[in-house]
């Protein structure tokens, strides 16, 4: 006996079986995080991103209810077990002659619907506004962690004006919490109401910076500076992530913002200048180090920014990343070791430090000549940084 379903059974059985498996699908761990569309936006270009989304997928679902229903229409009513017989003129009626008019002529509507409001939103994603208060950030990619300069907030240092300027790294699992991969230790600090432009750049290899609520998502590239722009709205805290493949800690480099008030904002930069000062002061002062405070602050300072291409236990990852334990740099002369720290080394992933005060690559050139059983017992103070520093001026 040839079994024959019928096409409502064809109908009931897909219904079935989607129902089965979105059953199974929706309690499950990995749903926990399951989102079905974008974030909430949290800036206007952002918000207009957001619209035409909506505006697509509504045409989209429409349409999909509307095809849907024509099948499972003609999937019921149109068997052969019905006693329907095809027709086999329905090309020489007046739809048939029109449909490949009015068909063509329907979905290009709906594309020009759609286009016309992309087109406008495309210009006010790429066209940066000028004016007074348009407030700059400088986004440095580095493997693997940000880097931000506020361009329009400095302070006096040793004479010389220096932007305020954090680096951002990924909290460790054990410090993340439920935000394993998407915590730092300091985030991107925003006000609301302002209009921010950011200018990104990388100092070693392709990034991307992106933050879906902030509708900004643009390379990051050796060499060159590209523009973003975006106009926060309301506060709160936004993640994202670097959306480039920059290397083996690729997924370590996530980006939190932090919107807040003018107000807060104000009084949270004032607190990174009076940081700023308050570490040049202490990088100024005039004397001898003790090997265990050069130690102790070289191992924190190691361990937050250098330890991500040279581990921390020093072995590094070759080839890129040669290690420090053993090496003929960190136990061989004083001299070279400042040298590449200062100057980084043309061709590789190492660049110059020369960013950090005289004090902080002290202590972080002692700490790795003394680590790993790199027992040299070699001391080195911030005077012996101002004077290679003098030297690479020269």
């Amino acid at each position: 006996m040839k079994f024959k379903p019928n096409g409502a059974a064809v109908v009931a059985a897909s219904v079935a079986a989607w129902a089965f498996a979105w059953a199974f699908a929706w309690p499950s761990p990995a749903a926990a995080e399951l989102g079905f569309n974008f974030p909430q936006p949290a800036a206007g270009v952002a918000q207009e991103i957001y619209d035409i989304h909506m505006l697509t997928t509504t045409i989209a679902a429409v349409l999909l209810v509307l095809i849907f229903g024509f099948v499972i229409y003609s999937l019921v009513h149109h068997r052969k077990d019905k006693g329907y017989v095809a027709d086999q003129h329905f090309h020489e009626s007046w739809f048939g002659h029109w449909s490949w008019v009015i068909v063509p002529v329907l979905v290009l509507g709906v594309d020009l619907t759609i286009a016309n409001s992309a087109q406008k939103t495309l210009e006010r994603v790429w066209e940066v506004p000028k004016g007074e208060d348009l407030m700059d950030v400088k986004v440095v990619g580095h493997q693997w962690w940000w880097e931000y300069e506020y361009l329009d907030h400095s302070v006096q240092v040793d004479g010389q004006p220096k932007h305020v300027r954090i680096e951002s790294r990924y909290t460790p699992e054990d410090k993340a919490g439920d935000n394993y991969l998407r915590a730092v230790d300091n985030p991107l600090v925003l006000p609301v109401g302002a209009k921010v432009r950011f200018l990104h750049t990388s100092a070693d290899v392709n990034h991307a910076f992106w933050v879906p609520e902030l509708a900004v998502k643009k390379d990051a590239i050796p060499g060159y500076v590209t523009e973003t722009w975006v106009d926060l709205n309301r506060e709160g805290t936004f993640r994202g992530q670097c959306a480039e493949l920059c290397g083996t800690w690729h997924s370590r480099m996530p980006i939190v913002v932090e919107s807040v008030s003018k107000e807060k904002f104000a009084s949270w930069v004032e607190q990174q200048k009076q940081v700023m000062l308050a570490s040049a002061a202490e990088a100024s002062v005039d004397k001898t180090w003790a090997k265990a405070d050069l130690l102790a602050k070289g191992q924190d300072l190691y361990n937050s920014k250098c330890s991500a291409c040279h581990q921390i236990n020093g072995k590094g990852l070759p080839p890129a990343f040669p290690a420090l334990a053993g090496s003929p740099i960190a136990t061989g002369p004083i001299a070279g070791h400042l040298d590449i720290v200062l100057n980084g080394k043309t061709g590789t992933a190492m660049v110059p430090w020369n960013s950090l005060n005289d004090l902080e690559l002290a202590a972080i050139i002692t700490y790795e000549r003394n680590a790993w059983g790199n027992d040299t017992g070699d001391l080195v103070q911030p005077r012996d940084i101002r004077a290679a520093r003098a030297v690479a001026v020269k």
